[in-house]
Parts: C-alpha cells; structure tokens; sequence
C-alpha cells in the first residue's frame, strides 16, 4: 500500500480537518473509509454465502472458521488491485474472495446476487452504523450540552430581538432551548430514519429472477441474509434499492446541518462589538487577525455556517440520485460515492458547536445594559395590553404615540402615559389585577417582563435531557 501524508491529499476533510477531528474521523473511517465500504459489502457477501450452505445443511463449525478466516485475509488493497484488471468493483471483491476460500466454498460465492445487491446493502449498512454509532451520539451529546447551558441561563434577561431590533424581553436560557427543541427532535428523526434503511438480494431487475432458480421461496431467502445483517428487505426493488429510504435520512442531515448552522449564525451575532453578549473561547496564542493584534473573530461560529455553505447544496444531488433509468443506470455511480463525504462534513461541523457551546462565555451584565439601553420602550407590549384589556379598541395606537412622543423628548414612555389622566389608572388597575403592586416600578424593571421564559426553558432542558439520555444509552436503537 502507498504510503504518503494527510497534506498531499486533495479535499479539505482529509487534511484541514482531520487535522482538526482526528477522534472523530478515525471513528468514522470504521464505517465510511472506503475500506470500510469493501468490508461491508464482504460482510454482505458472506451473509449471501451461509444462506446458501444453510439451505444445504452445510454450515458447521468448520465452514464458519474459513468464512471468518477470508473475511479477515481479504483487504481492500487485494480487491482494488484486481478491479485494475475486471475494472468492475464487485467481480473484483467476488474474485478475490473465492482466492481465499476453498473450491467448493468458492463456487457459491455471489450466486443468485447483482452487484447492487451488494452495494446497495453494504451502503445502507454502513451509512446507518455511522449515524448510530458516531453521528447521533455526537448530537445527543450537543442537545444535553445545549440543555446545560440553557438551564444555567435560564435566568439571564435578554432582550428578544425581532428584525435586527430590540423586540420584548426573554432570557438567554429560553433563546438557547429554541435549539434544544429544534435540535432535538431532528435528533429523533435521524434515529428512526437510521433505523429503516433497507437492503435488498432481488437481483439484477429486482425479480427475483437468479433466486428463483436456486430457492423455491426467493423472498424468504432474501429475509435470511438481510435478517443476519440487520436490515429489512425493500419493499420493491430495480437492480436498486428505493432511492426513497437513504433520500429521507440525508435530508434530515440537512435539517439538522442548518439548525446548527442557524444557532451558529445567532451566536456569532451576539458577539458583533456594539452586541458582544458572548465570547467564543480563545486560546492563549491564538491570532485573530494577521494586521490587528486586537482582534477576537467569532471564527468557529463562522467555520460552521461555511460548512453549512458547502454541503448544504449537495442536497440537490441526493434528489437527482433518486431518478435512474427504467430498472438501473450507473447515473449514481460517482455522485452516490460523496455521500460519505457529506456526512463527514455534517459531523465536522457538530463537532465544532459542541466546542463552541463548551467554551461559550456568557457576558450576564452586558446582556442587562442592551435590555436597559432602551429604557422601557421594550414594555410598550404590556402597557397595550393592559389598555386593550380594559376595554380601549385604541390602545394600540395610543400606546404607538407615546412611544413616539417618548422618543422626542427623550424620555420614558411611562413619563408620558403616566400624563395620561384617563389611560393610566387603566394601565395600573390592570398591572395591580396581575401581581405588580407598584406599577411604576414594573416599568423600571424590564428585565422582570419575560412571560414564561424561565419555565419553558426548564421545561424543554428536561425533555430533551431525558430522550437524549435514552438515545445515548440504547446506541440509537
């Protein structure tokens, strides 16, 4: 085998950021590498072949040590170095795996099977073991991670902010529940759609037509096989498996890619300088600017939207695999191989909110002066309600003038409603009907006005932390 460094490979995943996910990309070799792909689909050979000597009442003790002696002597340097010569991956996988076994073993090998039976299987076999073993575990964690920093804050004042302004009052625990929420029913759903990928052993149309000549019950004995690798059968196939089953679970990759990429774009918002709420870690030695010594980037959050930037379209090509040619095309052929990329890169960003959450330094203070730098013009909403309650069709409006007229004067919208002899005594018998015995006060504190932002956010932390402790301990299953 050739032997060179990460920095003579041509994509970014394989030295830029394995550099920076080495645990987490070995971790996914196990499953996505393309050696990987030639064990899963010898895994899915195998199966094929016990099938056939359990028919024939031939699998003892012995046979099953040579099938597990040529699954660990067949590599993926044998088989590639023979598909140089058939120039056809599976004849090459078949060839070389019958070197490894005795005559009339090799003689079974492949029988009644296409070469997309065992592509196909493979490939939902290995995308869905590194969605249950890495990828969703590696979520699970940033939900609970997300749920801690969410309840740490769920007390925090923060003014809610709609348009790019200033909007009511909530806590920053609540704006990051939004993401424990979101984030965590994606989570679900990657698990069920992990959980129904399908495999198939019909044959080259996907009738059953090779099978039938080897078995009286073809379906039965597609069952075997794909029950000894844990998938169910596909409902219908071509030489293909449905497009359909694979096509949902990666678009709810990409559901889940642009929640974190959105939660991404949120926080690297509030670490604009006239916002600076929050502060991503910054290491000692770390440079944020090769001309400004000054400078502290929001870089990660940055990093991950641009990942975002970049996978995100390759949706488009999930979609334009789901159309091949009456029973099979090879249309598929290059574009399907970038599915593991794609899930390396989803992987990578994760990885990254989970290193920006971690680190995430929470400016509690600065929070209260942007809350408070616009006085109680953030309160506007309670004082119409109150107006509204009691029985004014105007409030509305009379609540927009004197904002309007707080403005002028620069003052408090309190001041001038309070000048009001026939609204305020509203406004202040409503307040006093719902707990605020000092109205006045209510007004001065707008901190306190954040409905149930604290009981929502505590809330959604223990929903989330149960459900993802479930996911984490049962492996996804």
């Amino acid at each position: 085998m050739d032997v060179r460094g990460i920095f003579e490979n041509i994509s970014p995943l394989d030295h830029r950021y394995y550099q920076a996910n080495r645990e987490l990309f070995d971790r996914l070799a196990d499953y996505l590498s393309e050696r990987a792909s030639v064990r899963y689909c010898l895994a899915v050979e195998l199966a094929l072949l016990r099938a056939h000597l359990r028919a024939g009442n031939r699998l003892d003790k012995e046979q099953d040590r040579l099938l597990a002696r040529a699954a660990q002597n067949v590599s993926a340097d044998e088989v590639y170095a023979e598909e140089a010569s058939t120039q056809h991956n599976i004849r090459a996988l078949v060839n070389v795996l019958q070197r490894h076994l005795p005559e009339d073993l090799a003689a079974w090998v492949h029988v009644g099977a296409t070469s997309v039976d065992i592509l196909d299987t493979a490939q939902s076999l290995r995308i869905r073991d590194a969605m249950l073993e890495v990828i969703i575990p590696e979520l699970a964690e940033l939900v609970l991670e997300l749920a801690q920093r969410a309840r740490e804050e769920a007390h925090t004042p923060q003014v809610g902010r709609t348009h790019g302004r200033h909007a009511v009052p909530i806590t920053f625990g609540y704006a990051l529940s939004e993401y424990v929420a979101r984030l965590g029913k994606s989570v679900q759903e990657l698990v069920r759609r992990s959980g129904d990928l399908r495999g198939k052993l019909a044959g080259a149309v996907g009738a059953y037509n090779a099978l039938s000549v080897v078995t009286p019950d073809p379906s039965a004995f597609e069952r075997q096989v794909l029950q000894e690798l844990g998938l169910e059968p596909s409902e219908y196939a071509t030489q293909l498996v449905e497009p359909e089953y694979l096509l949902r679970l990666l678009l709810e990759v990409n559901v889940a890619f642009g929640i974190i990429a959105n939660l991404a774009d949120d926080l690297r918002q509030l670490q604009r300088s006239e916002i600076d709420e929050v502060r991503e870690s910054f290491g000692a030695a770390q440079v944020g600017s090769s001309t400004m010594p000054q400078k502290r980037n929001p870089w990660n959050c940055e990093h991950i939207k641009s990942l975002w930037k970049t996978f995100m379209p390759r949706v488009q090509t999930f979609f334009m695999d789901q159309i091949s040619e009456h029973q099979r095309d090879l249309s598929n052929s290059a574009s399907s191989r970038f599915v593991a990329e794609y899930l390396a890169g989803f992987a990578a960003a994760v990885a990254r909110v989970r290193k920006v959450v971690r680190g995430l330094a929470v400016d509690r203070e600065r929070m209260l002066q942007n809350l408070a730098s616009g006085g109680d013009m953030v309160l506007a909403e309670p004082a119409y309600i109150c107006l509204a309650l009691a029985g004014r069709g105007d409030a509305h409006e009379i609540i927009r003038l004197a904002t309007l007229e707080a403005e002028r004067e620069g003052g408090s919208v309190a001041d001038v409603l309070s000048r009001n002899e026939e609204v305020w005594p509203l406004i202040e018998a409503h307040l006093r009907k719902v707990g605020y015995d000092d109205p006045r006060q209510f007004f001065s504190h707008p901190d306190q006005y954040h409905g149930r932002a604290v009981e929502r956010t505590l809330e959604l932390c223990r929903r989330y932390e149960t459900v993802m402790n479930q996911i984490k301990e049962n492996r996804g299953v």
